[in-house]
């Protein structure tokens, strides 16, 4: 099978959407598979239906459950299923690829071929796409792209395509674990999942029903035997298969979202793993009573955030570790997040989320969108744990690798190649990597195998001259494609993303090397294509590539997005058009030129120039809005853009279009019904002329009547609010063109003209409808989105939304809906979301390229497959002349700057700017010079004398002007205050909301009093406002006296352990840095030892010899001390051993004590510790408890600060009290003598934090001079520059500001002010005259004298009282507020107190707030169960009361039986001889109509039990009914009375009503027994409930208290109250050391046993050792004190030495014969090659001479006997056999040697070293 070939499929479709073809070959599939089947063992019965399931839920998710095999059960009488025999498929069963393969569709008896156009590569990859990347083999990759599987050969770079069999697209691809199969899931409706076998490519098996359009991912097992698949939207359902059987195992709705991926547990494969769309959920495979099912647990998030997973891998103890969209693991168990993972520093595992973990030979991988692929520890994974309330814990990764920047990884997978594990991994990004995780020293660096696309195709166009595509993207590169020989040639990488692209025509490049592409940006970039190898050869520079690129000039006309761009016929104009509404013109020349831009109604959708054939050349422009636009080609020389490029004058025609798509279908439903009404009348007259035939005449025949048909209404005519948007389109005619609409209007192409007559409407509010249509088959939901014509015109090349290509084949080049009847179909892009960008074909229309939204791109033969490759060869332009020389253009790269227009407008602004401030500088200048002019004047007029100074106003020319110069600044003012009148209202509310916010609700500020004579202040509390809510609150509370704190104990016995481990950590760091430290020590006096050895082989020999003696008589010394040491130390160990019954009396008796005095209670730690129902607290006990306790906290503040505000207003009162007795000490003061006066205490100020209202009081004063102050610090700032700049400038948009100068007005209101001043001065110091009055003074007299003393000793005295007044005011102002301050303290103890119980109360609040929700479902549940168990009882006792009234009715009944039989028995009378036939009458029973009825309606709810009194009766009637049969009720005997038998007649139907009635009061007692047994029951079950409800309320309320005593309380304690810490300290401390005795005492006696036996066993040994190497039992002591014998040592040492001199001599001697002995070798080598050469020469040449003789002698004897070569290689193979022979003997030699005790092979022993070996 040629996979190539039969990648073209047809798109043909049936009414149901299925296509036809498809159908067939599954009737022709199912045939054959059904003639393999059974060829197996092992067949069994199956049910009919086999995808029968039991429905399901479970926890909030509800889901369906459905199960295949049920448990057999007895068979039923009523229902029988049908039981069929179930077979098995062959192993070695294949489908037929062509049979299943689709092929295009084309239109029957269009004569078009099928083959019209061939796949030949494909350049785009669907990196996007999740897992589209798959490893069949070591050098073939494997992908999806559009409805084609790309097999990727790494060495070749040859594709094979395997084409989808529904033609609805590829949904999934994943491969076998073995690699001998893939399966293939599609897209379509009913789409199937095909197993392929690999590497033949034959269809395996298929597997039908496992989704309803698409699906979404699959996964082998690890064994390969099941497959799992998961659908897409709508049903998402998750399916099981044995895949090899095409049967489902198991299926179940995996969940209501998108779900990404599925995958079996590689250690359990019963279990599966499903994510996706904001959930993860866990499946297993449950036996359960209705058969096999398929579970999940959905994972639930907990307290971490709702989170999309794309990746996740199962871990071998069934844990899930999953990735997140922040970049963090999450570890799964039991469907709960165990823990969260991070790296340290709360740093995420990845930037970003984490679309892939693998679990490889024991190390976890992840994969991030970041480009980091880092591996992390499987076991610090497995065993982490929750450490805290945060859920996280933070670990470092082993290994990470950066593949590199702008990565964005999608998936990997795992290949071996040579037996190395080699990664491929998939890049969203528009790349395939293949990686080395070994992390070694030899790990080659990543790999960037292939580059592609990224997303999207924006735009594509194919080159005029040569077989050269470019295509552009928003991933921001231009890409130049080789479509013949299949290659990219080249790439260019810009800043923003390209959207539009096209080639300069001939006319404008005949080399076809230069295009234009549009950016996201709004720049306009010409790039040149040319082959480097035609540049001169510089050296430097490597010519390597075929082509390269280069941007040849860059320039910016829109804002927004370029969306199209177009040439106009004649290359002379460039026309651009960008989503920003505008259409740019540029002459075409060497370097484009803009002419200008004109506004359209909407966004561009695109631009076409009229063809050559129209007499005018004018551009067709379609807005996305429905808006079609016509221009003429403006001339460059007609438009002069000297302020802007705006063209305004260009005649513009509109076409709005309006909808007639209503209107069309409504006709065409008229024109059906017509037709319809015309059969029916044909076939009226055809009956009528047959009904003639038969002789019948007109007035005989009589019409069939025909059931009155309601027609139904028309459709009606509807236009959308919104036109349609318009897509594509074309010019047919001058004036007239074709649109292409998607949304309402698809399904048509209309043909629409610009009207003569122009409207004055506006554009958008004209209604053109076109003047004609063609309908497009098979398009009212597939639009068409791209139109292009071949060059001949005979193919319309069609584009489709749903990424099929489509062709007309045209018979004339003018569209009809005849001309385009016939077409090709054939899907090759996505269905979904590939619709098609780009369609093109060839310069010579052999080759056809498109591209889609799904980032492929595809290129095509046209009916020319067989000659492409040997004729046709690309050829790139070569370089223009000189080109090497050129500098390379400036690019844009900045996003926000300016289009050509803006830069325009901008320097036009610039300039007009720039002339003002030249004009504005100007006219400062000359006020500046006039302002010096007049100021030198005023000066040279205070420089006279007075006399001859003019006044100023005198200077004044005229008043007049001044007074016109005051009305005019009074008429500014006011305007100014007018136009500010909003600013200083928008501040003033400002301000107001600024205090509303800040001090609004502040009902207290800080208020700090200071002492008068001394140092002590007391300040208020900052108080704010507390709400009403809170009194409301307070008034509702019933919160009781807070009791002891019962959290002390634990805190600080959690503290005591948290201070021992830090000590403990300390002393572990202190002991390992000491080791360290140690051990290092030793090495470097070690290395120095090394060092200062001598290098000589005698010295060291002698020196180690030395070293020894030292050293075995310094450890015969150490050994002797040690000896001594120990024994030493056991007698100081025996003599302290105590007896092992003693017992400290002090603990004797503090034991007693304690357990005399101890008492048991019942701590609210404890685990049976129950809470009484009062003390139960909630949430909004303890709202109520924090609000109670702000309002006594605001209460005691705010009583304080009343205090203290108070002694403020007091000190201010003194404060002015004092200020009048200074005034009135002043006043005295001035009537005595200086040497009289006393000081004056100085009187005190209020500070400005005793008043910090006054810091928010402000008047004009102080605003002005606060604006004075930040003028002064912006004049020390501001540099002033000499020379004035009126060059910058700008406005917002555009940047840049402006220097403040001052006007010519402002500065003459300074000057005027300043020379006012002067004025002011002058005039006030010259008008001042002082004027002096001289009295002559008198003697005084005694009298005088006397007053003036006694006046004098008064004012002393009064003196001396104010001032001690003023001492007194102070001293009593400080002792109150001393006194206060000290309250003040006091309530500061109360408050803090009162904050910490707030922060410990506020802790429990937000604790039983998390509890609230659980304990009010609990208790909801407890209440539900009581109303529920009390409406049950209620119930009850309603039954009971029921029964009871039907007995009594029954006992009523009975007693009218009993008066009924006593009536019969009265009415007989004595002696009647027809007794005995009357009373079987009375009691005959008798079957009535109702009674019938009512047992018919009754008959399964009838009851058997009678009272005793019915039984006999019933006995009675059963004697008698045996005579039943013989009489006759039914007629009265003979003799009897007719009246008597009447009435027994009546009375039997009075019998029969009343055991009726008892029969029903019966039955009636029974149900409500029943009724009352069940509901007994249910009370049960809901008493047992309650029962655990309570139990559960009661566990929880434990867990909540214990919760609640987890908290920490601070508690203040006093100073005498510190002895109670002491002692709890200590008694935890006894409790620890008590407890730590108690284990070393239980370790002792465990260690002292263990002890002894290893004494024992040492003994033991030492005592065998000493036998086995002296013989017999030795002192060890003695011996290890013996020494060395020194003078032998001596000896030894001499003779060493004389050794070693001879073996340097004896080493120089076996050197020259080693060297001799060399030479003699060489030369018998050379002479033995000579003499092996003669040999040789001599045996050749009697070989030679026998074989001439044999020939002359016996021709064809060399055919006879064994030939010479075999005899050769026999006795070669001979010789090699016993040369391994031999080998094998040595290898056995060396294997006994080896296998001796010791185990040591001895080299040969040397004389020369024999001694010194000896020694040693």
């Amino acid at each position: 099978m040629e996979p190539k070939k039969e990648s073209e499929s047809p798109d043909a479709k049936d009414r149901n959407g299925q296509p036809e073809e498809e159908k067939e070959s599954e009737k022709v599939s199912e045939e054959k598979r059904s003639s393999h089947m059974g060829e197996q063992e092992g067949e069994k019965p199956a049910e009919d239906d086999e995808g029968d399931g039991s429905l399901g839920s479970e926890e909030e998710d509800e889901e369906e459950e459905l199960s295949l095999t049920e448990p057999e059960q007895p068979p039923e009488p009523v229902k029988k299923k049908k039981v069929v025999i179930e077979k098995k498929i062959s192993e070695s069963f294949f489908y037929n690829y062509e049979e299943l393969c689709s092929f295009p569709f084309v239109t029957p008896d269009s004569g078009i071929p099928l083959n019209l156009l061939t796949l030949m590569h494909s350049f785009g990859y669907d990196c996007t796409k999740r897992a589209n990347l798959q490893v069949m083999d070591s050098q073939t990759l494997m992908y999806i792209a559009g409805n084609q599987l790309v097999f990727l050969d790494l060495k070749s770079k040859y594709q094979k395509y395997l084409r989808s069999t529904s033609g609805g697209g590829i949904g999934v691809v994943t491969a076998h674990p073995n690699k001998t199969h893939f399966a293939v899931g599609e897209k379509g409706w009913k789409p199937n999942m095909i197993i392929y076998e690999y590497p033949s490519l034959r269809p395996y098996r298929i597997l039908r029903g496992g989704t309803e359009e698409a699906y979404a991912f699959a996964d082998f097992n690890r064994s390969g035997t099941l497959i799992a698949t998961v659908g897409s939207s709508p049903d998402y359902m998750l399916t099981v298969w044995d895949w090899k059987q095409e049967k489902i195992v198991l299926r179940s709705k995996a969940f209501a979202q998108d779900v990404y991926k599925v995958t079996f547990s590689p250690e359990n494969e019963e279990q599966l793993t499903t994510s996706g769309s904001g959930h993860i959920k866990f499946w297993k495979m449950a036996l359960t009573f209705t058969g096999l099912k398929l579970q999940g647990a959905l994972g639930r998030f907990g307290k971490t955030a709702l989170t999309d997973i794309e990746g996740y891998v199962e871990l071998p103890d069934g844990k899930v570790l999953s990735g997140s969209e922040w970049g963090n693991l999450l570890l799964w168990e039991g469907g709960l997040i165990k823990v969260e993972l991070c790296r340290p520093g709360n740093k995420t595992c990845h930037n970003g989320p984490i679309n892939q973990l693998v679990l490889d030979e024991g190390e976890v991988v992840t994969v991030g969108s970041d480009g980091y692929i880092r591996v992390w520890d499987f076991e610090t994974i497995d065993t982490a744990d929750v450490v805290d309330d945060s859920g996280m814990i933070a670990m470092e990764h082993m290994n990470e690798l950066l593949v590199g920047k702008h990565v964005n990884l999608n998936s990997m997978v795992k290949i071996h190649e040579r037996g190395e594990p080699v990664w491929y991994a998939q890049d969203s990004n528009g790349a395939i990597w293949k990686l080395d995780l070994s992390f070694t020293n030899v790990t080659h660096d990543p790999e960037c195998l292939f580059t592609y696309h990224s997303g999207k195709i924006q735009a594509i166009s194919v080159s005029p001259v040569t077989y050269i595509m470019a295509t552009t993207a928003l991933d921001r590169s231009v890409r130049i494609y080789d479509f013949i020989d299949k290659v990219q040639l080249t790439e260019m990488k810009f800043k923003q993303g390209g959207t539009a692209l096209t080639w300069t025509p001939t006319v404008v490049n005949p080399k076809g090397g230069v295009l234009a592409v549009g950016f996201q940006d709004g720049v306009i970039r010409i790039i040149e294509l040319y082959n480097p190898k035609g540049l001169p050869v510089v050296a430097g520079r490597n010519n390597v590539g075929d082509a390269a690129m280069r941007l040849k000039q860059a320039f910016k006309p829109h804002v927004s997005t370029v969306t199209a761009l177009a040439y106009e016929r004649n290359g002379e104009l460039l026309a651009t058009g960008s989503k920003d509404k505008t259409v740019f013109f540029f002459s075409v020349e060497d370097k484009y030129e803009p002419i200008g831009f004109i506004t359209v109604p909407g966004p561009v959708q695109s631009l076409q120039w009229s063809p050559l054939g129209h007499p005018d050349s004018k551009l067709l422009i379609l807005c996305e809005n429905g808006i079609a636009v016509q221009v003429p080609a403006p001339d460059p020389q007609d438009y002069d853009a000297a302020s802007t490029y705006k063209i305004k004058d260009l005649p513009t025609e509109y076409f709005r279009f309006w909808s007639i798509k209503s209107r069309i279908l409504r006709e065409k439903e008229i024109k059906r019904r017509e037709k319809v009404k015309e059969e029916k009348e044909k076939e009226k007259q055809k009956w009528i002329k047959e009904q003639q035939e038969m002789g019948k005449t007109l007035e005989e025949i009589e019409l069939p009547e025909e059931a009155p048909e309601e027609e139904e209404p028309l459709p009606e005519i509807f236009v959308p609010a919104t036109p349609s948007p318009i897509l594509c389109g074309f010019y047919s005619e001058p004036g007239k063109f074709w649109l292409s609409l998607g949304e309402y209007d698809t399904g048509f192409l209309f043909h629409c003209a610009f009207s003569p007559v122009q409207h004055e409407k506006e554009p958008g509010a004209q209604q053109d409808e076109p003047f004609e249509f063609i309908p497009i088959e098979d398009a009212d939901d597939n639009p068409i989105t791209r139109i292009s014509f071949s060059s001949t015109g005979l193919f319309m090349l069609c584009g489709m939304a749903d990424g099929a290509v489509r062709i007309y084949a045209l018979h004339s080049k003018a569209l009809s809906e005849d001309n385009i009847a016939g077409y090709w179909s054939f899907s090759m892009h996505d269905n979904n979301y590939g619709h098609i960008q780009g369609i093109c074909p060839s310069f010579d229309d052999r080759f056809l390229v498109t591209c889609g939204a799904d980032g492929n791109i595809f290129t095509y033969n046209i009916l020319s497959a067989e000659e492409i490759k040997k004729v046709l060869k690309t050829k790139v332009p070569s370089p223009r002349r000189g080109l090497e020389k050129e500098k390379a253009a400036e690019d844009i790269e900045d996003p926000t700057a300016y289009s050509i227009e803006n830069a325009k407008q901008k320097r036009e602004y610039d300039l007009i700017m720039k002339a003002a401030e030249y004009k504005k500088y100007l006219k400062r200048q000359e006020l500046i010079t006039l302002r010096h002019e007049f100021q030198e004047l005023l000066q040279m007029n205070k420089d006279l004398p007075n006399h001859m100074q003019l006044y100023r106003a005198e200077f004044e020319l005229d008043r007049r002007i001044r007074a016109q110069m005051d009305r005019k600044t009074a008429d500014k003012i006011r305007l100014v205050m007018k136009e500010l009148c909003w600013e200083q209202e928008r501040h003033r509310i400002g301000l107001q909301k600024v205090q509303i916010r800040f001090r609004g609700n502040l009902e207290y500020d800080t208020i700090i009093v200071h002492a008068m004579g001394s140092s002590h202040q007391i300040s208020t509390y900052r108080l704010l406002a507390i709400s009403e809510n809170l009194y409301k609150i307070r008034k509702k509370s019933q919160a009781g006296k807070r009791r002891s704190s019962k959290y002390e104990w634990k805190g600080k016995d959690l503290d005591q352990r948290r201070e021992s481990q830090r000590e403990l950590s300390k002393g572990s760091i202190f002991s390992s840095q000491t080791n360290t430290a140690i051990s290092e020590e030793e090495i470097d006096t070690e290395k120095l030892k090394k060092k200062s050895y001598p290098q000589t082989v005698a010295s060291r020999i002698a020196e180690n010899r030395l070293e020894k003696l030292r050293k075995i008589i310094e450890k015969a010394e150490r050994a002797k001390a040690k000896i001594q040491r120990r024994k030493d130390e056991w007698d100081e160990l025996l003599k302290s051993k105590p007896n092992d019954d003693y017992e400290d009396p002090q603990d004797v008796e503090n034991i007693k004590e304690a357990k005399e005095n101890m008492g048991d209670f019942k701590l609210k730690t404890a685990t049976n510790y129950k809470i009484p129902e009062h003390m139960r607290i909630n949430a909004d006990k303890k709202s109520y408890q924090l609000a109670s306790l702000e309002v006594a906290i605001h209460e005691k503040k705010l009583s304080m600060n009343k205090w203290i505000v108070s002694l403020r207003d007091l000190k201010v009162a003194i404060i002015e009290e004092i200020q009048c007795v200074v005034q009135e000490l002043k006043t005295i003061q001035s009537s005595l003598h200086r040497s009289k006066h006393l000081p004056i205490p100085p009187v005190p100020e209020l500070h400005p934090d005793e008043i910090p209202e006054k810091k928010f009081q402000y008047d004009s004063e102080m605003l002005l001079k606060f604006k004075q102050e930040l003028e002064e610090r912006a004049k020390e700032k501001e540099i002033v520059p000499v020379t004035p700049s009126v060059e910058g400038g700008g406005i917002g948009g555009f940047g840049g500001g402006f220097l403040h100068v001052p006007s010519a007005k402002e500065l003459e209101i300074t000057a005027r002010g300043t020379s006012l001043k002067t004025l002011k001065t002058i005039s006030g110091t010259a008008g001042v005259t002082p004027k002096t009055f001289e009295f002559e003074q008198a003697e005084p007299t005694e009298m005088e004298l006397e007053i003036a003393k006694r006046e004098e000793i008064r004012n002393i005295h009064l003196q001396e009282t104010l001032i001690k007044r003023i001492h007194e005011l102070m001293i009593t102002f400080d002792a109150e507020l001393r006194l206060l301050r000290h309250q003040k303290l006091k309530l500061d103890t109360m408050m803090k107190t009162a904050d910490l119980r707030h922060t410990t109360w506020f802790e429990e609040l937000l604790l039983l707030k998390n509890f609230e929700k659980h304990e009010n479902i609990l208790q909801e549940r407890v209440n539900s169960l009581i109303s529920e168990e009390e409406g049950m009882q209620l119930k009850l006792n309603s039954y009971l009361a029921q029964i009871e009234e039907k007995k009594a009715e029954i006992a009523r009944l009975q007693d009218r039986e009993k008066a009924l039989y006593a009536t019969f028995q009265a009415s007989l009378g004595e002696n009647n001889k027809f007794a005995g036939f009357l009373t079987k009458v009375l009691k005959k029973r008798i079957k009535r109509v109702k009674k019938k009825e009512v047992e018919a309606e009754d008959d399964d709810e009838e009851s058997e039990e009678e009272s005793d009194e019915e039984s006999s009766l019933e006995s009675d009637e059963e004697e008698s009914g045996s005579e039943d049969e013989v009489f006759d009720d039914s007629v009265c005997p003979k003799n009897c009375d007719e009246t008597l038998f009447e009435n027994t007649l009546q009375l039997r139907e009075k019998r029969l009503d009343i055991e009726e009635a008892l029969a029903e009061e019966k039955k009636t007692i029974e149900n409500v027994k029943k009724e009352y047994e069940t509901l007994a029951k249910k009370v049960k079950v809901v008493a047992a409930s309650l029962d655990a409800a309570d139990w559960e309320l009661e566990a929880y309320q434990r867990e909540k208290q214990q919760r609640l005593n987890e908290l920490h309380v601070v508690v203040p304690l006093k100073l005498h109250q510190n002895r109670i810490v002491i002692l709890q300290q200590e008694k935890l401390e006894q409790r620890q050391l008590y407890k730590q005795a108690r284990e070393q005492h239980k370790q002792l006696i465990r260690d002292r046993r263990e002890m002894m036996i290893k004494i024992e066993r040492l003994d033991e040994k030492c005592n065998q050792l000493m036998m086995m190497k002296f013989g017999r039992i030795v002192n060890l002591e003695a011996l290890q004190t013996l020494s060395v014998n020194t003078n032998l040592e001596e000896l030894r040492m001499k003779m060493m030495g004389k050794e070693q001199t001879c073996a340097v001599e004896l080493k120089m001697w076996e050197d020259k014969i080693f060297k001799m002995r060399q030479q003699l070798m060489f030369i018998t080598k050379e002479n033995t090659s000579r003499l092996k050469q003669m040999n040789s020469f001599c045996a050749e040449n009697m070989r030679l001479e026998t074989k001439l003789d044999a020939l002359q002698s016996n021709l064809g004897a060399e055919f006879q006997g064994p030939r010479k070569v075999d005899i050769e290689e026999r006795e070669k193979l001979i010789a090699l056999v016993q040369l391994q022979a031999q080998e094998a003997e040595v290898l056995k030699e060396e294997i006994t040697l080896l296998s001796r005790k010791d185990g040591r092979i001895f080299p040969p022993s040397q004389s020369i070293f024999q001694a010194d070996t000896t020694l040693d």
